[in-house]
């Protein structure tokens, strides 16, 4: 077969594809089911426990976390007694600083009904908001601080090491979590955890938003922001009464004490806004794009700090509900359920009616997920695909990287072909390969390798974000998709772009995905058959996969084996976009 060039430099190919061609694609494809098997979810992944969360210590040593429980035990009995030490020294200071600052009249005293409203729905979001991101992040157990995701440099983890196998998938490196712990807690099942995680995430940025106009619009915002350097001193002395156990005195009705306003501050403008900026910083889309960030707050940055901004969540929650129960529990239920500043039993009754509303939820939400995947999909999707257009039309610009950025390590992943068909083009060294392009095209065309290279080269540096968390830096060759749209020409009725694969996916039926057409046109996306500037090996992909780097790694179709342009996806498979979308309920657009 030979190319030549055509009118205003397009390219023709002489001997066209036969309608029929991708057809063969299309008839081995499989729907998927509308809720979860268990017992052939995701291929039959088998659970495969973890290990306790380590952090790294030095360069091979790792210290296990489960010891910070008989050593915080230790050091809090330590600081109980240095705390009654220092109470009985310093009592002139603690006189001078009690703890509770003045007041401006223009805050008003006790909790406002919308204070309490908010209250009980951000508790309710932030609860499977953690759950659903604990959940995730099983999926890659590891955190690095490096861009790349190099074994054996993480620094906080609960998975074994990775073994040597040379072909380990990061789908192989997830770990399984007990079902009510993670949501849904079963393993790789990221699709459904990252609807509930982004779903709520979106409505908990929505009563923020509400959080915060309401806060600044009325007095309350006085509650717990410091206006003057008084609070330090006063916090300290807060903390010391606090852990010599010999309560400040509480005044909640009318103002928090230093050491409450600080952590309430700390809580509203520093870990909610990190949150959603190092949330954003691991989406594909948004760091291709502005570079000047993703330089600083790399992917596995973001991942990291946006796992410590969870754990300051969890500690908040776990102090604040400790002191809650242990500094006078009906009055202090009274302020927040019930409105009002005495010990009666109404706030406890109310309370008892939410924490048995909010463990009926919790222990509902894994079955529920499981029987109902596909409303899960469509709810999470409903809320979250506006961000997700937005980011969509985002186009990225090279040059962001050199050489000397490349990972030393780049996760394999996928299910790996194993047809005799396959095996035996991987022998000759694809020679009988052939792309095979079709659909609404004006020139459909059936490309060998020598033809792709006989092509006008395309060559980028580029990061490949995995949805399960891992990232790494890559030098690929190959043949833009822009080149690929002039060869073949599509229709103006072509929307979109539906990529095969030789290889089958984990629950059996042939893997494809879809892509929006005007994502082809961008110019990082490209056709990719070298690797570091070598042909791409078995594991990633030979002879062909598809990079479009404002999209997750998973829609990065390895193995290609044809290429179809359609006006719709809705009778491909199970026409929801993708094999993940059919099988594992992700969604069709993923660049965030």
């Amino acid at each position: 077969m030979s190319v030549r060039e055509g009118p205003a430099g397009q390219h023709r190919v002489e001997h066209p594809v036969s309608p029929r061609e991708l057809d063969q694609y299309r008839d081995r494809l499989s729907r998927g089911g509308d809720a979860v098997d268990l017992e052939k979810w995701s291929g039959s992944l088998p659970a495969a426990s973890g290990i306790a969360p380590r952090i790294r210590v030095g360069r091979n040593k790792w210290f296990n976390l489960l010891w910070l429980v008989p050593i915080g035990w230790a050091l809090l009995l330590v600081a109980v007694a240095v705390a009654q030490e220092l109470r009985e020294h310093m009592a002139g200071f603690i006189e001078r600083h009690p703890g509770t600052l003045p007041v401006s009249a223009a805050a008003e005293p006790g909790m406002p009904w919308w204070a309490a409203v908010q209250h009980f729905v951000n508790l309710v979001f932030m609860l499977f908001i953690i759950r659903s991101g604990i959940q995730i992040l099983a999926d890659h157990a590891r955190l690095y601080w490096t861009r790349h995701s190099t074994p054996g440099k993480d620094w906080f983890r609960f998975q074994k090491p990775v073994p040597e196998d040379p072909l380990w998938t990061a789908k192989q490196d997830s770990v399984t979590l007990p079902k009510h712990f993670g949501l849904p807690g079963l393993r790789h099942s990221i699709g459904l955890a990252r609807w509930w995680h982004l779903g709520l995430d979106v409505l908990w940025l929505v009563n923020g938003i509400v959080f915060y106009v309401l806060l600044f619009s009325t007095g309350h915002w006085r509650r717990i922001v410091p206006t003057s350097w008084e609070v330090f001193p006063s916090a300290v002395s807060v903390l010391i009464q606090y852990m010599s156990l010999d309560w400040p005195v509480e005044s909640g009705w009318t103002a928090f004490n230093s050491l409450q306003m600080l952590a309430y501050f700390v809580t509203v403008f520093i870990a909610a806004p990190l949150a959603l900026i190092t949330g954003l910083g691991m989406s594909p889309a948004l760091s291709t794009r502005i570079k000047p960030v993703s330089r600083v707050l790399s992917i596995q940055v973001a991942r990291s700090l946006h796992f410590l901004v969870m754990v300051w969540f969890v500690l908040f929650i776990v102090v604040h509900v400790t002191l809650v129960f242990t500094t006078g529990l009906r009055r202090n239920l009274n302020h927040i359920y019930a409105g009002r500043d005495d010990t009666s039993w109404i706030g406890l009754a109310v309370f008892a009616v939410v924490l048995a509303l909010l463990i009926a939820a919790w222990v509902a939400a894994t079955p529920f997920t499981l029987k109902y995947p596909r409303l899960v999909q469509r709810v999470g999707s409903a809320l979250v695909r506006p961000i997700q257009r937005l980011f969509q039309h985002v186009d990225a610009t090279p040059g962001q990287y050199t050489e000397k950025d490349i990972s030393p390590y780049f996760w394999h992943n996928g299910a790996f072909p194993r047809t005799p068909e396959y095996k035996a083009m991987f022998d000759e060294g694809f020679a009988s390969w052939r792309l095979k392009v079709h659909g609404l095209v004006e020139h459909p065309v059936e490309l060998s390798l020598s033809d792709l290279r006989a092509l006008p080269r395309h060559e980028q540096i580029t990061q490949h974000f995995c949805v399960q968390g891992w990232s790494g830096i890559a030098k690929w060759g190959g043949v833009s998709m822009s080149t690929i749209l002039d060869l073949v020409q599509p229709h103006p009725e072509a929307k979109w772009v539906v990529f095969y694969s030789l290889g089958d996916g984990p629950s059996g039926g042939l893997y494809y995905d879809v892509h929006p057409i005007e994502q082809m046109r961008y110019r990082l996306t490209m056709l990719a058959y070298d690797m570091n500037d070598e042909p791409l090996t078995y594991g990633h992909g030979a002879p062909l996969r598809l990079r479009n780097e404002i999209q997750h790694g998973f829609k990065q179709v390895k193995w290609i084996a044809g290429i179809d342009f359609v006006a719709s996806f809705a009778d491909v498979a199970g026409g929801y976009g993708g094999y993940n979308a059919d099988h594992e309920f992700f969604g069709y657009v993923h660049t965030i």
